[in-house]
């Protein structure tokens, strides 16, 4: 399984802002679009309540880890360890995780690649993506040139981890 993270983050890393993202950059949008198409995302219920109407993606099989009631339109994990088990039975799919920030820190260890957007300016958040550029294994493996839009700069990257652990067996 290919297992990524996609992710828009500004230069602190910071990814939202009282359950909204920090800029809504069009053309990274239209990119979300076109990468998770007819794919399986995995994500949080406060990511999941950010959507329009708080529905799943159409197009893609939507995860959603949450502790309450199962989410209708989607596969509903109730725990890390469900969770685990839905991710091991796509071992020959790519799986994005696409947030919110607990989602992020939990699966972050097991993927072999982040596709980041880096939002060049100074935004006020309150969730955050860990920073990869001190984390172990984690590398810049490319970097197009920087966009703009709207007076918004930003720049596609991708970070490549030397040594993702496999997914677990047994609960965690």
């Amino acid at each position: 399984m290919s297992l990524k993270c996609i992710v828009n983050a500004a230069e602190n890393w910071g990814i939202g802002r009282e359950d909204q993202l920090l800029v809504s950059i069009s053309q990274d949008l239209k990119r979300f679009r076109a990468l998770t198409t007819g794919k399986t995302v995995v994500l949080g219920r406060r990511t999941l309540a950010g959507f329009p109407g708080g529905r799943p993606l159409k197009n893609r099989e939507n995860i959603v880890l949450t502790r309450g009631a199962d989410i209708p339109d989607a596969v509903t994990a109730h725990g890390t360890t469900e969770l685990f088990r839905l991710l091991r039975a796509r071992q020959n799919q790519e799986v994005l995780v696409i947030g919110g920030e607990s989602v992020y820190r939990l699966l972050l260890p097991y993927c072999d690649e982040v596709l980041l957007t880096r939002t060049f300016g100074d935004y006020e958040a309150d969730r955050f993506f860990p920073d990869l550029d001190v984390l172990e294994n984690w590398y810049i493996a490319s970097a197009e040139a920087e966009l703009e839009e709207n007076g918004v700069r930003f720049q596609y990257l991708s970070y490549r981890n030397a040594a993702p652990l496999p997914l677990p067996e047994e609960p965690i």
